[in-house]
């Protein structure tokens, strides 16, 4: 019933930069919060930056000076641009978002399917 679909992961040069991009689409009544997670392998998957419906962002010290988290409520999108990227950025990038689908109750968390993001010269 819900989508999130990433794009923009790739690879960047260590000082380069990229934009990430994640739609959610579906049976959709409101979203909360959406944002960006990673992980490495052997690793667990940790936050690297959200935004709530009322504008409140996070950032994991990893990311702050360095990215930036932006939304449009149009189109039910997040972006995350990442400037001066570093190799230990090298992780698969999940799409992430709580929201109340139109049949529902609660508001739930999902998940897009990742997207790699790999920063070496």
């Amino acid at each position: 019933q819900v989508q999130l679909v990433e794009s923009g992961g790739g690879l960047a040069q260590p000082g380069g930069s990229l934009r990430l991009s994640c739609a959610a689409s579906g049976s959709i009544h409101s979203i909360n919060r959406m944002g960006w997670y990673r992980q490495v392998p052997g690793k667990q998957r940790e936050r690297v930056a959200t935004t709530s419906s009322g504008a409140v962002t996070y950032y994991a010290n990893s990311a702050k000076g360095r990215f930036t988290i932006s939304r449009d409520n149009t189109k039910n999108t997040v972006y995350l641009q990442m400037n001066s990227l570093k190799p230990e950025d090298t992780a698969v990038y999940y799409c992430y978002a709580n929201l109340l689908i139109t049949s529902g109750n609660f508001y739930n968390d999902y998940w897009g399917q990742g997207t790699q993001v790999t920063v070496s010269s």
